[in-house]
């Protein structure tokens, strides 16, 4: 059945904020930092902010599945640094080919992502806790395997150098084209088609809107929340490749805090922390926000400490408009007079409407003009007369308010009376 006007206007109104608020936040940021920055508006700048993108939006992707779950990973950050390291441990004190040691990195951050999941799914562990002590186990691990060392990766000049080239590329003419953003595109619609079109992303979906429910229904809920999960550590592990080919130097036990920026690039970007909602393109988009910012404040001449106040602004007002649409959502909806009288009004436009478009070719010139005729006087009388109707319903709701407040000022005041009357006969 189609859906009338009023309804695709419901539609566009409920969906509008969670679908276009990120990506006009991203345009107005850039604009706001084209008008106010220094030589803000230029392809190294663009490139920058590309490059500051990679490795949290790896592992915000990643973290946007278990955030759907209604879980949370505070450990992906520190587990894409534990895998980066022991990697870079591998190829400079073990010996080990690139290739080999890349692989390693990915499959480190899937066994945590895999231990992760066991402790949530299995033995029913607090995601807070079961994460927050995978981070602290991923530091040490990390510290352990490479015995407090940095680990280096060569430089791009170098013959094993050739992985950075997947994130950048620098041209002899000194241009630079940054790769990795197809990389991330790529992973981002992986991800998406996973979320989308899969069992997979139906049983998260349905796993964070209500557990029990999916339990119930007939799904593997263990299963589905520990493969959630393992997308995480994957993510991780490729975000330990983006961060090595970025930076070459990986020092032991660091990682912490960035597991709060890809929590936050997924909120900024739409997904709700109480589960089932989030989408990959809102995260991604809600990274490259908070990229903007690391890079456009320091265009104002402010310092990056400023990124994390105003990212954490942002954060909050995410949050609050999620809270926001989840009451909306929630709320009972009694439609008044005025409001019936509407739709009924619009059906019998859209009734009209169909009938013209029904009788294309067929319908008399006469006939034609007496349907718009009706057409226009029931939208004329919808203008006038549902105004009307809405500004007296507002009146008496005004009324009823008033008498309320009379009525509770009234009973306070006999309270009060009652209570003088008592002290005067004790």
């Amino acid at each position: 059945m189609a859906l009338s006007t009023a309804d695709r206007w419901q539609q566009i109104k409920e969906n509008g904020l969670k679908w276009a608020l990120a990506p006009a936040a991203l345009i107005i940021l850039y604009i706001f930092f084209g008008i106010f920055g220094r030589n803000f508006v230029s392809y190294p700048t663009l490139v920058n902010i590309i490059d500051a993108s990679y490795y949290i939006g790896f592992i915000s992707i990643g973290v946007t599945f278990v955030i759907i779950t209604g879980g949370i990973d505070l450990s992906v950050g520190t587990v894409m640094m534990c895998a980066a390291i022991i990697g870079g441990t591998a190829y400079k004190t073990w010996g080990w080919p690139m290739w080999l040691s890349l692989v390693l990195i990915v499959v480190i951050g899937i066994a945590f992502g895999f231990f992760n999941g066991l402790m949530v799914s299995r033995l029913k562990l607090p995601p807070f806790i079961a994460t927050l002590g995978t981070m602290m186990i991923s530091m040490g691990v990390g510290s352990i395997v490479s015995n407090v060392q940095s680990a280096t990766f060569p430089t791009r000049a170098a013959a094993d150098g050739w992985f950075k080239s997947l994130f950048k590329i620098i041209s002899e003419e000194g241009m630079t084209i940054p790769t990795g953003a197809i990389l991330l595109v790529a992973v981002a619609i992986i991800a998406h088609i996973i979320l989308s079109n899969t069992k997979m992303g139906r049983y998260t979906y349905a796993i964070g809107s209500n557990k029990e429910a999916a339990r119930l229904s007939g799904v593997n809920v263990k299963k589905w929340e520990m493969m959630a999960y393992v997308v995480a550590g994957t993510c991780a592990g490729i975000g330990g490749i983006a961060y090595a080919a970025i930076y070459t130097t990986v020092l032991p036990a660091q990682g912490q805090g960035f597991e709060l920026f890809a929590i936050a690039g997924a909120v900024i970007g739409g997904t709700s922390l109480a589960g089932g909602v989030g989408t990959i393109f809102g995260t991604v988009i809600g990274v490259f926000i908070m990229s903007t910012l690391s890079i456009g404040l320091p265009s104002m001449d402010l310092q990056a400490h400023y990124q994390t106040f105003f990212t954490g602004v942002v954060v909050v007002g995410a949050v609050l408009l999620d809270m926001y649409r989840i009451r909306k959502a929630s709320e009972v909806r009694v439609p008044t007079p005025a409001d019936a009288y509407r739709e009924r009004t619009l059906a019998a436009i859209q009734e009209l409407k169909d009938q013209l478009a029904a009788g294309n070719g067929s319908v008399s010139a006469d006939d034609k003009t007496r349907i718009n005729g009706e057409i226009a006087a029931l939208q004329g009388e919808l203008k006038t007369k549902y105004r009307e109707m809405k500004a007296r319903e507002k009146q008496e709701q005004a009324a009823r308010r008033a008498e309320e407040r009379a009525a509770e000022q009234e009973f306070k005041q006999l309270l009060k009376a009652r209570e003088a009357a008592q002290k005067s006969n004790e």
